[in-house]
Formats: C-alpha cells, sequence, structure tokens
C-alpha cells in the first residue's frame, strides 16, 4: 500500500456512495410494502423453498426485491420465499453492503439462515444471488451449508473479483479521484475490515499483494499466497487448500451463472462467469495513433466518459512512451483456464464435468434483469 495513503481513507469511502449510484436500478418496482423477512403465498403446493440475498445499493425489503419477491410467487404459488437482511432496517441493511466486514456478515446470515424452520426441506433450497450477494451465497455455500443449497442462481456476480471501478460521469472530478485513491488504499487494513468491495477486489497488477492482504476472496476461491507462483514446489511450505470448500460446492444440484451483455459496473463482466482479467505486455509501434490508443497502458488511462480524457496528450507523456513503445493490453482469462477451475480448488471443473455448471448470458446492462429472469425463475427456481 502506498505510504500515507491513509488520508484517502475519507474519499475511499465517498466512492461507495457515488458506487451505488451507478448501479442500474432494477426493473422491477412497486410501492414500498411492509417490512417482511419471510414471504409465503397461499397455495396447497409445496415448492422449494428460495432465498434471495440483494446487491449492492439494494435492502431486503426495497420495492424492487419485494416486487420480484411478488412476481415469483404469483409464478410459483405456495412458495416461501426469505430475503437475506443484515438489519431489519432498511437504510442500515442497505448500508451493510457498504460497510462491514463481509466475513462477519456472512455468518450471521448463516445463524439467521439455520434459524428458519420453512428451510430444513429435503434436498435444500434454492438461492438467488443479485450482483455481490451471488458470490456471498456461494461462501455461504463452501463454509457453512446447513441448510443446504439445492440450485445457486447468481447474476451478475463477481466471483472473479473487480479489478476496476466503475467509470465516472463526465466532469465528475470526486469520483474520478476517488477512483483513483481506492485503488491506492484497498489493501490497507481499514479498508479489508470495513469497505465490503475492497474485499473483493483482485488488482492483476498486484496479485501478490491481493493474495496476502484480502481475507475474503483469496478464502472461498482457495488461492494461496503461492498461487500465482509458477513453482511445482509452491504449496511446500504446509500450505493446504480447504476440501470443504470443494465438498460443499459439489453438493449442489446446479450452479447457475449469470452475465449481463453490456455490465459496465462488474469490471470485467466476465467476472460473473469465473473470468478475470489478464495483463499482457505487448510492444507497439511508434506512431501518434499507436501512442494515443496505448496511452492508458503508462498509466494515463481514462474512460470514455471521463472529461480528463479530452486534454491534449502532452510531449512528456508521448517521449516517455516512444522510449519505451510498451503497453499493457488487457485480456480475460476464462473460467476454464483459470488455475481454479484447472486443479479444481473449489470444485467447480467436477460440477463442471458433471454438467451442472450452467455459464447464461442476460442482455442488458447490470441488473436489468426484465430479458431473462422469467426464464430462469421457470427453469431453476421451486422444482
Amino acid at each position: 500500500m502506498l505510504r500515507g495513503s491513509f488520508l484517502f481513507l475519507p474519499v475511499v469511502a465517498s466512492i461507495l456512495s457515488v458506487y451505488a449510484s451507478y448501479i442500474p436500478k432494477q426493473d422491477l418496482q412497486s410501492q414500498i410494502a411492509p417490512k417482511p423477512t419471510k414471504f409465503v403465498s397461499n397455495a396447497n403446493s409445496n415448492p422449494r423453498p428460495l432465498v434471495i440475498w440483494h446487491g449492492l445499493g439494494d435492502s431486503y425489503n426495497s420495492p424492487g426485491i419485494l416486487e420480484f419477491i411478488g412476481t415469483i410467487q404469483e409464478r410459483i404459488p405456495g412458495i416461501f420465499v426469505h430475503s437475506v437482511y443484515l438489519d431489519e432496517e432498511q437504510d442500515k441493511d442497505r448500508q451493510a453492503g457498504f460497510y462491514g466486514n463481509i466475513n462477519d456478515q456472512i455468518e450471521i446470515v448463516a445463524q439467521q439462515l439455520a434459524a428458519i424452520p420453512e428451510l430444513r426441506v429435503e434436498g435444500g433450497f434454492d438461492a438467488m444471488g443479485f450482483s455481490q450477494g451471488g458470490q456471498f451465497l456461494r461462501a455461504y455455500v463452501e463454509r457453512y451449508n446447513s441448510p443446504p443449497v439445492h440450485n445457486l442462481i447468481t447474476f451478475g456476480s463477481q466471483h472473479m473479483g473487480i479489478s476496476d471501478i466503475p467509470i465516472c460521469r463526465p466532469y465528475d472530478l470526486l469520483c474520478q479521484l476517488a477512483r483513483r485513491a481506492t485503488k491506492a488504499g484497498v489493501y490497507g487494513n481499514w479498508a479489508q475490515e470495513n469497505l465490503i468491495q475492497a474485499q473483493y477486489f483482485r488488482d492483476p497488477y498486484n496479485i501478490d499483494t491481493y493474495l496476502a492482504a484480502n481475507h475474503f476472496l483469496p478464502d472461498i476461491n482457495n488461492e494461496l499466497p503461492s498461487s500465482s507462483s509458477s513453482s511445482p514446489q509452491a504449496l511446500s511450505l504446509g500450505e493446504k487448500r480447504n476440501e470443504t470448500y470443494a465438498e460443499n460446492l459439489t453438493s449442489l444440484n446446479a450452479l447457475i451463472l449469470i452475465m449481463f451483455t453490456q455490465d459496465k459496473t462488474v469490471v470485467p463482466k466476465e467476472s460473473s462467469w469465473f473470468g478475470s482479467e489478464e495483463i499482457e505486455t505487448e510492444t507497439l509501434g511508434s506512431s501518434q495513433t499507436e501512442f494515443s490508443n496505448a496511452v492508458g497502458g503508462l498509466g494515463f488511462q481514462f474512460d470514455e466518459s471521463d472529461s480528463m480524457a479530452q486534454h491534449p496528450i502532452t510531449s512528456q507523456q508521448q517521449s516517455e512512451f516512444m522510449m519505451t513503445r510498451e503497453a499493457t493490453v488487457k485480456g480475460i482469462i476464462p473460467m476454464h483456464s483459470q488455475p481454479l477451475y484447472t486443479e479444481d480448488w473449489i470444485g467447480l471443473r467436477t460440477l463442471d464435468e458433471r454438467g451442472v455448471v450452467f455459464l447464461e448470458l442476460c442482455e442488458g446492462e447490470h441488473m436489468q434483469l426484465s430479458a431473462c429472469w422469467e426464464e430462469v425463475v421457470d427453469m431453476w427456481v421451486g422444482k
């Protein structure tokens, strides 16, 4: 971590509110209903119960969540639905998606689910996670899974973390500064204990730091500090992966991973399919066009919507590029090429070889469910 980066912590915290404002609202809205934690429709059928964990900037009883639950109950009469909460007060539950220790929160949720008799059914309950709620439910499966999950469905979740903060609106200087400050302080002790998004921030430029400092995502992915090493003796110091995680995940009936085609909130969006960003070094030519296209690799990269992108390229920057003639080009490591998959650290390959891992697309931006939710619910919920 950069020395003195703690000075940026107020700015780092401010990005969380900015982050929430860029998350598209779920497209199912209604009037606010009374504040239930359990939802049961009146019918004589006995469908498998469902647990929902909402995403960042949402709450367990927001209008969108309540409308979604109501729509599911119309579609599946008699289904019992539990919406995960960390506080019964709506505002505090929403804040818990930004601030806190996610390991502690998952333990609280595990106790919450264990206390609900309606979830203790043969074969387990179905679980649906929206955005970050998806990897949190996966952590529940791997660490606890009592009562067990039957089908795990994740919409736009960050299974391999995020490697960038959502883009800023033009001329939003605070957002631009906060994006940079967040990267500077994300692996500090304070951020890792208090900022939820920092606990699944996976910087491809600083994998060793990520593995050493982050106590959530590397754990549920069974990554170890030596995971980035190519040495066959990487685990010679007594490090051992948690076999329970693989045992529990492979107990699923099905794992349904849904990626939004136009997702700009999750970076990279392929994280929803266990993809991660790969940084490759490429030697480029010396033309002005090539320089303009590649200048981001030298640390001057801005989003198209970033007002600073309108500033002219300085001769000093061009000279720096001409001296190195190198820039970084971002690629994606797909699920099937991840060591996590090939070495079966969490049982993902075992599930896939069994034919029960489904990589699905949903047309639209992050958490725009209208194009795909009906098919998903009909196929995987309540059976």
